[in-house]
């Protein structure tokens, strides 16, 4: 279920494309992320930073798409996001020595603080990247194909998140075999 409204403004977004215009689709992606707020909300009775950003920044750029008629807002859109998360991960990181990654996941598991410390820096370089892509194909391809990559290029934050849970999942055991060593 969670999966589903994970995904449920992107492949909304998609569909409403392919079966009419960028404009149509910018204002269903608009809706669909206010309706996967408020769902969040309802269920979590709050919502993380995160939701916040991200909901600010659809409605924003989306606005300005439509406000303006002009596809580039909510395309670069991804870009802004990105790149506001790798510099906020990174001054947390290494400006002030917090582990954000720690403090989200850290009462789910547990781990030594240096393997928090890499997770924290594979997220900002994962960010980055995706900043990066998104902005090469946001200036560089059509939008039929930005469109495209959007739905296809959730390959890039699935196989990150499964490279994540293997590294996760070779200290996990290593702390519980530290455990039951005498």
């Amino acid at each position: 279920m969670k999966l589903l409204l994970d995904f449920f403004p992107i492949l909304l977004f998609f569909v409403s494309y392919k079966l009419s215009d960028i404009y149509t689709a910018t204002a269903v992606l608009m809706a669909a992320t206010t309706v996967q707020m408020a769902v969040i909300y309802l269920r979590e009775r709050s919502l993380q930073t995160m939701h916040k950003v991200t909901l600010v920044l659809v409605l924003g750029f989306g606005a300005m798409t439509l406000g303006l008629h002009d596809e580039r807002f909510i395309k670069w859109k991804p870009t802004v996001l990105y790149c506001g998360m790798a510099l906020a991960l990174a001054l947390a990181t290494w400006v002030f020595k917090k582990s954000p990654i720690k403090g989200l996941l850290g009462s789910q598991l547990e781990l030594p603080d240096p393997v928090w410390s890499r997770l924290n820096g594979a997220w900002v370089l994962y960010c980055a990247f995706m900043a990066l892509a998104n902005a090469y194909v946001a200036h560089n391809f059509t939008t039929e194909e930005w469109v495209d990559f959007k739905l296809w290029g959730y390959i890039f934050p699935l196989a990150f998140i499964l490279g994540q849970g293997i590294y996760i999942s070779r200290h996990m055991q290593a702390s519980a075999d530290d455990e039951v060593a005498p």
